[in-house]
C-alpha cells in the first residue's frame, strides 16, 4: 500500500509538473512557429549598381592668385604733378608713361650743367695741345682732365634726376585705379596706380609634410572658383619650397597658371587638386551608402530583394563618390538611402524615385 501509495504521488507530480512547464513550453514553440509563418512588409529603399569608373588620385589644397609681375607705382622723388598720361584700367606696355612730374627748374640746371661740361672738355683739349707743346705743365692738364669728369658726372646726376620726373611703366600690364591728379604734389613712396601682368598668374598654397613626396616640379594643377562655377582652369608647379615651417609642418607650393582671357586676376581665392599619377579604375558608390562606424564601414546590399550588411574599407573621396577598395564587387546593388530602417536579413523593396546625388564634381545650388 505504502509503494501505491508513492506511485500515484510520483505520477501526479509529474502531470503537474508537465502542466507547469509543457503549456508554456508548448505555447512558445507555437508562436515561434507562427513568427517564421509571418511575413513582415519590405522596407522601401533606394539602391545603386556598384560601377567601375575612372578615377585620378588628387591632393586637394586652398590658394591665393598673384600676379608674376605685379607692383604699385610710385615715385622715388617728390613733386608736383604736370601731366597724367595714364587711365584707370589701362593696357599699357613696358616704357609707357603714366605720369610727369613739374621738371623745368631741374632742365634748366641740367642745361647749365652739360654746358659747363662742354667748357670743361674745351679747355682740356687745348690745355693738351699747349702741354705738348711744352707751353704749360703736366699738372695744369691733370686740373683740366679733372673738371672734364667732375662736370660731366654733375650733368649725369641731373640727367638721372630729370629722368626720375617722367614716371613710366616697368613692364607690360593692366593698370588698376588713378590715384593722382594733375597739380597734386606727391611724396617719395606714395603709391600712384597698380600694374598687373595678367596673362599668366601664379597661385600659393600649403600642403602638409606628408604629402612633400607625391608633389614634383611640372605636375598638373586644376583650379576652381566660386567665380566661375563649373570652370576648370589648368597649371602646373613651378616651384616647391625647400622648408617646412616649424608651426604649422605645412611647406609651400607655387604654380603657374595660364590667363590670356584675363578672367582670374591677383588675389582670388580658389581650391585647386594636384593630380597625381595616371586615370585609375576605382569601384565608387555614393557617400550616402556608407554607414560609418566607430567599428569600420558598412553597407547594406539587396540580393533577391533581402538587405544584407556588409563590411567594407573606403578610399579617397571625389564629390559625391567615395572609392571601395574592399568588400563589395562590381555589379552588386547597395542601398543608397533608407539604411536606418534595416538589420540583417530585412525584406527590402527598391524604389529608385528618389536618389540621392552621385556627382564627382558637385556644383553648389540655389534654390
Amino acid at each position: 500500500m505504502m509503494i501505491k501509495r508513492m506511485l500515484i504521488m510520483l505520477v501526479v507530480l509529474c502531470f503537474i509538473l508537465a502542466v507547469v512547464f509543457g503549456v508554456p513550453l508548448y505555447r512558445g514553440m507555437m508562436m515561434g512557429k507562427a513568427m517564421k509563418a509571418m511575413k513582415f512588409p519590405a522596407t522601401v529603399v533606394s539602391a545603386i549598381k556598384a560601377q567601375t569608373m575612372p578615377w585620378q588620385q588628387h591632393i586637394k589644397a586652398v590658394g591665393s592668385l598673384r600676379a608674376q609681375h605685379g607692383v604699385d607705382v610710385t615715385s622715388e622723388i617728390p613733386g608736383i604733378v604736370a601731366e597724367v598720361r595714364m587711365k584707370s584700367g589701362d593696357q599699357v606696355k613696358k616704357g609707357d608713361i603714366l605720369v610727369l612730374l613739374n621738371a623745368q627748374t631741374d632742365i634748366a640746371l641740367l642745361r647749365s650743367l652739360t654746358i659747363s661740361a662742354q667748357l670743361a672738355q674745351t679747355v682740356y683739349a687745348r690745355d693738351k695741345k699747349q702741354f705738348e707743346a711744352q707751353a704749360i705743365s703736366r699738372a695744369v692738364v691733370d686740373s683740366d682732365e679733372a673738371q672734364v669728369n667732375s662736370s660731366q658726372a654733375l650733368a649725369d646726376q641731373q640727367a638721372a634726376l630729370v629722368r626720375k620726373k617722367t614716371i613710366c611703366a616697368p613692364f607690360a600690364g593692366k593698370l588698376g585705379i588713378n590715384r593722382v591728379n594733375v597739380g597734386e604734389y606727391i611724396t617719395p613712396g606714395e603709391m600712384l596706380v597698380t600694374l598687373q601682368s595678367l596673362d599668366v598668374l601664379l597661385v600659393d598654397f600649403n600642403l602638409p609634410q606628408q604629402e612633400l613626396a607625391r608633389v614634383s616640379l611640372d605636375q598638373e594643377i586644376v583650379l576652381t572658383t566660386d567665380t566661375y562655377p563649373g570652370r576648370l582652369f589648368t597649371g602646373k608647379i613651378t616651384a616647391i619650397s625647400p622648408r617646412v615651417e616649424s608651426d604649422s609642418r605645412n611647406f609651400q607650393v607655387e604654380a603657374m597658371v595660364p590667363n590670356l582671357n584675363h578672367e582670374l586676376i591677383p588675389g582670388m581665392f580658389v581650391d585647386l587638386e594636384v593630380k597625381e599619377g595616371g586615370e585609375e579604375k576605382r569601384l565608387t558608390l555614393p557617400q550616402t551608402a556608407v554607414t560609418f562606424n566607430p567599428y569600420g564601414e558598412t553597407v547594406f546590399v539587396v540580393d533577391n530583394n533581402v538587405a544584407k550588411q556588409v563590411f567594407i574599407e573606403t578610399g579617397e573621396t571625389r564629390g559625391d563618390q567615395i572609392a571601395v577598395v574592399k568588400g563589395i564587387k562590381e555589379g552588386d546593388w547597395v542601398v543608397t538611402s533608407g539604411q536606418l530602417k534595416l538589420h540583417n536579413g530585412s525584406p527590402v523593396e527598391v524604389d529608385n524615385t528618389v536618389v540621392p546625388k552621385n556627382d564627382m564634381a558637385p556644383q553648389p545650388q540655389e534654390q
